[in-house]
């Protein structure tokens, strides 16, 4: 009986190593970088989906050689019935481990959507309709449309969201796109309405959000934005119109081709600020931080009056007199006539 006993007693051992060899061989595999995965690679796991349907699109990715293994590991660990759903970025390197961690976490690979500053309600709906991330789920046929999807009762979507670039998983819905920028726009807004400067004529966020969306429009130049809403607080106060082009050309909508004429100029519209005092109904534009903050501190002098400079760099002249102005006009019109003497 001895030698029996002997045996069993060699043969419990090795079984006891060889679970034990098995064991390290799967730890050691399961996190060890995949052989089959020598590129970035884009994993997509639908709702619902198992262990074995993620080892199964692995397998036939050519990324794992042992699929059973890949299920074995996500049982063992206790990810099995958690994996997310969602679009996943495999790189080299990665191990199974690593993917079910992502897969848990629910990790998925981010797109970058921009909504630049100066751009309408438009320009959004347009970059929306045109993204091959982004899930279309309304009709955002005007900016009334656009703003009933928007938090706070909003009558009109211009101006109220904030240029950014947000990073967002595919799938992701036109609908909470939008209520992110918004949310950010309103947070931004609120900050610059708090932090105002005193004596402001302007009685409400919304008129500080539509006065940055002209000067926005009307200069590509940080650094003269708080001189471009100094002049416009300026002509508030002493209840001159503000005489801004882009509010002419943002009132004739698309119907404008590019040629801002006098009879524009003359042709009354609610966003007509040559016919019309004071700010337009609505903003006109997106405003960035910049324009926010220039609205709430303009900077203090006398100028009631700017034009492009005819250095032709997107710079302006900033005259305190009409006829300082109109000999800056007078300039910069010659500077073009120069220009488009001299261009091929």
């Amino acid at each position: 009986m001895r030698p029996l006993k002997k045996i069993l007693r060699l043969a419990s051992v090795a079984a006891v190593v060889a679970v034990v060899a098995a064991g390290a061989w799967v730890w050691v595999t399961a996190h060890a970088p995949l052989p089959g995965l020598t590129q970035p690679l884009t994993l997509t796991v639908q709702t619902g989906a198992s262990a074995a349907t993620v080892a199964r699109q692995l397998g036939e990715q050519g990324v794992l050689h042992a699929p059973l293994l890949f299920r074995l590991w996500a049982r063992v660990s206790g990810a099995a019935g958690q994996l997310k759903a969602g679009e996943y970025e495999l790189t080299p390197g990665i191990s199974m481990t690593d993917i079910l961690d992502l897969l848990v976490a629910g990790r998925v690979r981010l797109y970058p959507f921009t909504i630049l500053e100066g751009w309408t309600w438009r320009d959004v709906r347009d970059a929306i309709e045109a993204s091959s991330v982004i899930q279309k789920t309304v009709a955002l046929t005007s900016a009334e449309s656009m703003a009933a999807l928007l938090p706070g009762n909003l009558q009109h979507a211009e101006g109220r969201l904030f240029p950014d670039t947000y990073t967002i998983a595919r799938g992701t819905t036109d609908v909470e796109l939008l209520r992110q920028a918004a949310e950010l726009m309103r947070v931004r807004l609120a900050a610059a309405w708090d932090n105002r400067a005193v004596d402001l004529p302007l009685q409400t966020p919304q008129q500080l959000l539509t006065l940055a969306s002209i000067i926005e429009r009307e200069t590509a130049l940080d650094i003269e934005r708080p001189e471009v809403a100094g002049v416009f607080i300026r002509r508030m106060r002493k209840g001159m119109r503000l005489q801004t082009d882009p509010t002419v050309i943002y009132g004739l909508g698309e119907s404008f081709d590019g040629n801002l004429t006098r009879v524009h100029l003359l042709t009354d519209t609610p966003y007509n600020t040559y016919t019309r005092s004071g700010l337009p109904p609505t903003p006109i534009a997106m405003p960035g931080e910049a324009s926010l903050q220039a609205a709430a501190h303009p900077r203090e002098g006398d100028s009631l009056f700017f034009v492009a400079s005819d250095k032709l760099d997107g710079s302006h002249v900033f005259s305190v007199t009409l006829d300082e102005h109109n000999a800056a006009v007078a300039a910069y019109i010659a500077a073009l006539r120069r220009a488009r003497i001299n261009s091929p």
